[in-house]
């Protein structure tokens, strides 16, 4: 078992290409059924990481291919790196 507070430490990695997008920086929850929809990676910062910030990558909790104990797998075949 996990907990979503272990999630966010963890580094995503994008599978069809292996690079690194990130880390979780919120999850989309379906209350009513108890699921997880989402996760959320923060999308890129502007000079200097204080001026603009692009959109978040929304991660559908089904292109989650595996959790590791450091990382996060992904499928996103057309997804460029966010960090």
């Amino acid at each position: 078992m996990a907990r979503l507070s272990d999630l966010r430490d963890r580094d995503v990695i994008n599978v069809s290409d292996g690079k690194r997008l990130g880390i979780i920086s919120d999850v989309d929850l379906d209350l009513e059924n108890g699921k997880i929809r989402a996760i959320i990676l923060p999308g890129a910062s502007g000079f200097m990481g204080v001026i603009g910030r692009k959109n978040d990558l929304v991660v559908p909790w089904e292109k989650v291919v595996k959790i590791g104990v450091d990382t996060i797998l992904v499928d996103l075949p057309h997804e460029t790196p966010q960090a």
